[in-house]
């Protein structure tokens, strides 16, 4: 039972990583993240990856609950944008977790 209760907490931490990378992105661009990389220079290119990646999760799920609410997508479908953005915050979240031991002196 422990060993569910990290993983959840590992989750969390993963999905809060995302909405908080989401959410400065918007703050610093007037616009929501979204998964297409400017190509004006490499490094706007590099740097729309690396908040693709990290806000993965937020992005589904914003687009799960637009999609659903707007556009009355079936349940089927939220359910499963949850399940893959849940698995991508954990993925995440432990790379988070890991990066927060190391800083704290722990690992």
């Amino acid at each position: 039972m422990s060993d569910l209760l990290i993983v959840g907490y590992i989750a969390c931490a993963g999905f809060v990583a995302a909405g908080l990378l989401g959410s400065l992105y918007q703050l610093v661009t007037n616009q929501p993240p979204k998964f297409n990389f400017p190509e004006s220079t490499a490094l706007g290119f590099v740097a729309g990856v690396i908040v693709c990646v990290f806000a993965g999760p937020f992005i589904i799920m914003r687009n799960a609950i637009r999609g659903r609410r707007i556009e009355n997508r079936p349940l089927g479908w939220l359910v499963a944008s949850s399940t893959i953005a849940g698995m991508w915050s954990m993925c995440s979240g432990l790379m988070v977790m890991n990066v927060a031991l190391i800083v704290a002196g722990y690992a």
